[in-house]
Formats: structure tokens, C-alpha cells, sequence
């Protein structure tokens, strides 16, 4: 609707435009009539009655000529500077139909990252709401191991450092072997709800441990899945310190939402295509 209505804002532009050349062609002839007939009124060939008219017919002309030209002007304002492509209207109907088609995508609920569900919440036919928890998805093929070194070993573990892990699940015989990936700014106690309070008499010294992250590799966990909260027993060989070995820091990407986003643009540019 917004492109037709568009259009016709263009066509009522021609349209203004052939009106103010046929005014002017009828401006024209009554100006070339008044010229004549005031030759040979002064030859008394003609009564000044029919003089008198043909002026009142410029003057009608004239007038007629300054409307066409004023209703072009106007016409004009509404379509100056843009195409039917660019008209805000159709811009701004493209771009709800672009937020109608995003909606429309998002009303199918698609996890961000493939995995195994874990702690489903939702039943068939319950209601949600925006912000409730569904369930967790687990992706199995990027995980990590996190570390409670005691603080007391820190010093010699920097990112980048080989390590070879073992967890109970699948016993001694299945080793993974990872690097350290980071060693977390502070102790587990120190991000807790209640932190102890170390500022009072009675405190008593208590050696505190540091998550320090173990990167895995894909490959072994694809032949040996883990699962979350498995027993670990890490270790790190500590002999050199080489931060570059540590690689980038792994974050979870998903293509899901930028292919909702595509989905709409092309629905909003298909609609842009439409006469």
C-alpha cells in the first residue's frame, strides 16, 4: 500500500506538470487573441464588448495558469529529492515489514548452540513469560575444566602451559590433555553471596583456592564426552611459561539470530520489489 500510494504522489506530480502546460498553451492562444482582436477593434472591425471579453479571458487564463503552476509546486514538495524507492513511507513500511518478519521468526524458539538439554523447566502447554528460564543446553564439545589450585601454587602457572587431566568417569587410562587458558582474577570465596569478612580479631588463616581454566581439545572430547561437575585431577607442567600458547580466548558463537535477521531482510526486500 505504502509503494501505490507512493506512485500515485508521482503520477499526481505528472499530472500537475501536463496541467500547467495545458494552461499555459490556453494562456498562450488568449494572449495571441487579445492581440488580434485589439488590431481590428481600433478599426472598428469588432465592438469593445467582444475586446472586453477576450481580456477577461487572459485574465482567466492567467489566473488558471498561477493555480496549475502552485498545485505542481505542491505536488513536487512531496516527491522532491527521492524515488519511489527511497520515499519515507516506503522506507519506514519496509522497515515494520523487516520488525513484523523478525517477530515472526523469533516466535519459534531455537537454542543458540547445539548440545544436550539439561534442566528443562518447561512442560507442553504451560504458559511463559519473557525473561523464564526454559532449560540449559550443554554444548559438549566446548568445554572446559576449572581448577581449584590452592593459592600456595600459583606462582608458577601462567596461561599457555600444557596440562593432562583425568576425571573418575572414565578413569586413569583416559587422559585429556589441554592448556591453561586463564587463571581467574580471585578466589571462589571472594565471589561468593556472603564473602567472609576478614577484618575482624578471631579470623583464622585459611589457604584459599583459585580457579585456574583448563582448555580441552574438541577432538578427545568428542571420542570421551564429559559431563558438568564431573572430579578432575589436573595437571600442569609448569616448566615454562609461554602466554602465547594459550591461544585466544574461546567464547560460544551461534549463527542462529544473524540468520533470523537475514530471513527478514529478504522478506523486507522482496516487499520492496513488489508494484
Amino acid at each position: 500500500r505504502a509503494r501505490r500510494r507512493v506512485q500515485a504522489l508521482f503520477a499526481a506530480r505528472d499530472q500537475a506538470g501536463a496541467e500547467v502546460a495545458r494552461r499555459q498553451a490556453e494562456l498562450d492562444r488568449a494572449q495571441a487573441d487579445v492581440s488580434a482582436r485589439r488590431g481590428i477593434a481600433a478599426q472598428g472591425a469588432i465592438t469593445s464588448e467582444e475586446a472586453r471579453h477576450a481580456a477577461d479571458a487572459l485574465n482567466a487564463a492567467r489566473a488558471a495558469l498561477a493555480v496549475a503552476q502552485a498545485a505542481e509546486r505542491a505536488a513536487q514538495a512531496q516527491v522532491d529529492g527521492v524515488t519511489p524507492d527511497t520515499h519515507p513511507d516506503v522506507t519506514l513500511a519496509q522497515e515494520r515489514l523487516r520488525a513484523a518478519a523478525l517477530d515472526a521468526q523469533r516466535t519459534t524458539i531455537r537454542a543458540p548452540v547445539g548440545g544436550m538439554v539439561a534442566q528443562r523447566s518447561v512442560q507442553l502447554g504451560k504458559h511463559v513469560a519473557i525473561g523464564d528460564k526454559l532449560m540449559a543446553v550443554v554444548p559438549l564439545d566446548q568445554m572446559w575444566i576449572d581448577a581449584n589450585f590452592k593459592e600456595i601454587q600459583l606462582a608458577g602457572i601462567c596461561p599457555g602451559q600444557p596440562a593432562v587431566v583425568t576425571v573418575d568417569a572414565h578413569g586413569s587410562k583416559v587422559r585429556y590433555r589441554g592448556r591453561v587458558g586463564d587463571v581467574m582474577a580471585g578466589s571462589g570465596s571472594a565471589f561468593s553471596l556472603l564473602p567472609s569478612q576478614n577484618a575482624t580479631g578471631n579470623w583464622i588463616k585459611v589457604v584459599q583456592r583459585v580457579p585456574v581454566r583448563i582448555n580441552l581439545d574438541p577432538k578427545e572430547l568428542a571420542d570421551h564426552p564429559l559431563r558438568i561437575g564431573l572430579s578432575a585431577e589436573v595437571t600442569v607442567d609448569t616448566a615454562r611459561c609461554d602466554p602465547a600458547q594459550a591461544g585466544a580466548a574461546r567464547g560460544e558463537t551461534t549463527e542462529i539470530y544473524r540468520q533470523q535477521r537475514q530471513a527478514a531482510d529478504t522478506l523486507a526486500q522482496a516487499g520492496q520489489g513488489l508494484q
